[in-house]
């Protein structure tokens, strides 16, 4: 009956006192990248470095040496080895000193998660206790995470994980012989042997360790010797700080998780940060640097940088400019572009003035004052001219542009009670650096508009609306930008960008895009103030080179060119699409009494059954009927001219396949109309 009641007290004070496991919970939060690998830690409250680790995260040789030198009858004890506390005991009344404690590594997981001021008899026997309390709660894996995460390794490292990374700069997982004995040493008297303060202490407990004869049996003959040859550490390094704006949003997006996954990639992250910090150096002490690369086929953030240096007063570090409204410049241009490509009122080789204008009192001037006189549409757009853009994106109007843009989910910020206007092809609107590269995403996915995630939760990809813009428009951007010279001193690495700057010179942009891969540029004051000289192609533009070729990203080719895309010549374009120009009234009216061409069939938005679904041989040709306007007509199908003139009102084209295409009749005066139909 004693023997029984003992039992059952014992299990009630086990019960009323059990461990304090959940210390064992309190670590260090984490921001991965989407393999896993780390990007930034976060101090625990009390200011240690104490990374998550289990046993799946260390290499296995060093787990194994782990057990052989700390507590080689681990598997087979309940939390305490009596063969070694009888050693122990020997050797204290031997020697009259404890030369070792005894101790497992049940015992030490239960002093590192409640810590005892000073080494005695009493709080041995506690150890002891703890340790068979935890051994009936936890397997032997569960209590070797916790020794793997809590480890004393000296200042503020706990963790075989924060060690690694402190004085190895790599994960446990990659140990060598020699680093594994190094960790394996250090916890006995992690002050007295910190490689960064006693070098010769780390290396003598090192050489302990490889000398063990459980160990090298371990380890393999002759390896101890060529470890020990290894030399130490002498440095301590900084753990992984990439990222800091996302990881800021990641934990508040994420506050009860241990280890938030980000859509970054590590090596790409590491590039963009390098690349801005440099060049935010050289611009000068209060200019920033902000960066977006997505990856544009996935809408996946795979690096960004908020600001040059998070922790420079100077330049706001804090303040993630990827977020912020700014002036845009001339980067919509490329979209204005597109959207006269569509409508066929432009092709490539289609001169367009660059002089001197007023549109309704607004008189926009070219960036350098100068005007280049008649100009091709493709010289304009690479020239970045203004008056051409201005003159085309009054014919397109400047709503029909802002429904594109809300097509892919952007919204931009006009003036306070101002309607949209001609100003917003110069910038006179607010986006921010994110919107822009969501925008540009479109163009490198030939015009499918694609959300972009915010890198934490924010689920990225396809927009399921109407596309951005036409794959022929798309191309014919794309095949313009692509050909603009790379800045001085700078690679031509095949992609295409686009520059901007904003009023004032606040604002320098360069937004550049290959096959598969987006990248924007912001430099400028986050307090919105002037910077002497700050010019996108001189100042972003270079920035944008470096980044793509020190992002470790293969540049991806564009794709070939869609059905109907080509580019036509100056003399074999219609006449009416050979010099484009404007008037108050729009596009250049007839001196006839004319009324101006209108499309009647196929109506606007139609859906027509053709066959291009059914996998037949042949898609069926599609009626086209027009009323008004001067014969000759010329019928454009996505922007390629039908082989020949017409000088009826009724016309048929076969398309090349299914999908969305727009339809544009120009007549003798010029004049069009379009209308966009879906083939099925």
């Amino acid at each position: 009956m004693t023997a029984v009641a003992l039992v059952f007290g014992l299990e009630a004070a086990d019960r009323a006192y059990p461990p304090p496991l959940d210390a064992a919970r309190v670590v260090s939060a984490e921001v991965l990248d989407a393999n896993g690998d780390l990007l930034r830690a976060f101090a625990t409250p009390e200011g240690r470095w104490r990374l998550k680790t289990g046993v799946a995260d260390v290499d296995p040789q060093y787990l194994r040496m782990l057990v052989a030198y700390e507590d080689h009858r681990f598997y087979d004890h309940h939390g305490i080895d009596p063969m070694a506390i009888g050693r122990a005991f020997v050797q204290l009344v031997t020697h009259g000193r404890i030369v070792s404690g005894g101790s497992t590594l049940s015992m030490q997981v239960a002093r590192l998660i409640e810590p005892r001021g000073q080494r005695s008899m009493t709080a041995k026997l506690l150890q002891i206790v703890r340790a068979i309390q935890i051994e009936r709660r936890l397997t032997k894996e569960q209590i070797l995470d916790i020794y793997l995460t809590h480890a004393p390794y000296g200042g503020n490292l706990e963790g075989v994980r924060a060690a690694s990374l402190a004085y190895f700069g790599k994960e446990p997982r990659h140990l060598s012989v020699a680093q594994s004995a190094l960790l394996v040493a250090l916890p006995q008297l992690p002050e007295k042997r910190r490689p960064d303060r006693n070098l010769s202490a780390a290396q003598a407990a090192r050489h302990r360790v490889l000398e063990r004869a459980a160990v090298a049996t371990i380890i393999g003959e002759g390896e101890a010797e060529r470890a020990a040859l290894t030399p130490v550490p002498a440095d301590r390094r900084q753990l992984p700080a990439y990222a800091a704006h996302l990881a800021e949003l990641a934990l508040k997006k994420q506050p009860d998780v241990i280890q938030r996954r980000t859509t970054l990639r590590r090596g790409v992250q590491q590039g963009l940060e390098a690349v801005a910090d440099t060049a935010a150096k050289r611009l000068g002490p209060k200019v920033s640097v902000a960066m977006v690369m997505a990856d544009a086929k996935t809408g996946e953030i795979i690096g960004e940088v908020g600001s040059a240096n998070y922790f420079d007063s100077g330049r706001a570090g804090w303040i993630d400019m990827t977020r912020i409204l700014r002036s845009p410049g001339s980067t919509l241009k490329p979209f204005i572009y597109g959207l006269a490509f569509e409508q066929g009122y432009v092709a490539q080789e289609t001169i367009i003035e660059d002089r001197p204008a007023d549109f309704y009192g607004y008189r926009p001037r070219n960036f350098d004052m100068n005007y280049q006189g008649d100009v091709s549409v493709r010289q304009a757009l690479q020239l970045s001219l203004n008056v051409p853009a201005v003159r085309l994106l009054d014919a397109v109007g400047p709503t029909r542009l802002l429904v594109r843009f809300r097509r892919a989910e952007v919204n931009l910020k006009l003036p306070p009670n101002e309607a949209p206007g001609l100003a917003i092809g110069l910038g006179g609107v607010g986006v921010t650096l994110k919107d822009l590269v969501q925008l540009y995403a479109g163009l490198a996915n030939r015009g499918k508009a694609m959300r972009i995630g915010d890198g934490v939760q924010d689920q990225p990809g396809p927009i399921d609306s109407e596309p951005l813009m036409e794959p022929v428009a798309t191309w014919n951007i794309t095949d313009i930008l692509s050909d603009i010279i790379a800045p001085r001193g700078s690679k031509q690495l095949g992609i295409a960008y686009k520059t901007g700057t904003s009023y004032g010179n606040r604002d320098a942009w360069s937004i550049g895009y290959d096959g598969a891969h987006v990248l924007g540029v912001w430099v400028g004051r986050p307090d919105n103030g002037a910077v002497p000289g700050l010019a996108g192609y001189v100042s972003a533009a270079p920035i944008l080179f470096e980044a793509f070729a020190k992002s470790g990203v293969a540049i991806t080719p564009f794709p070939p060119p869609p059905m109907g895309a080509v580019r036509i010549s100056a003399t074999e374009l219609p006449i009416s699409q050979r010099r484009f120009s404007v008037t108050a009234a729009g596009l250049l009216a007839a001196s006839s009494r004319e009324p101006a061409p209108q499309i009647v069939y196929p109506p606007e938005g139609a859906r027509v059954d053709l066959g291009a679904g059914t996998g037949a041989d042949r898609i069926a040709p599609l009626a086209l009927k027009l009323q008004g306007g001067r014969a000759p007509f010329r019928w454009l199908a996505n922007g390629k001219p039908l082989p020949e003139l017409s000088r009826r009102r009724t016309n048929q084209w076969t398309p090349d396949g299914a999908g969305y295409s727009t339809l544009t009749v120009i007549d003798a005066a010029g004049r069009a109309a379009s209308v966009r139909v879906f083939v099925e």
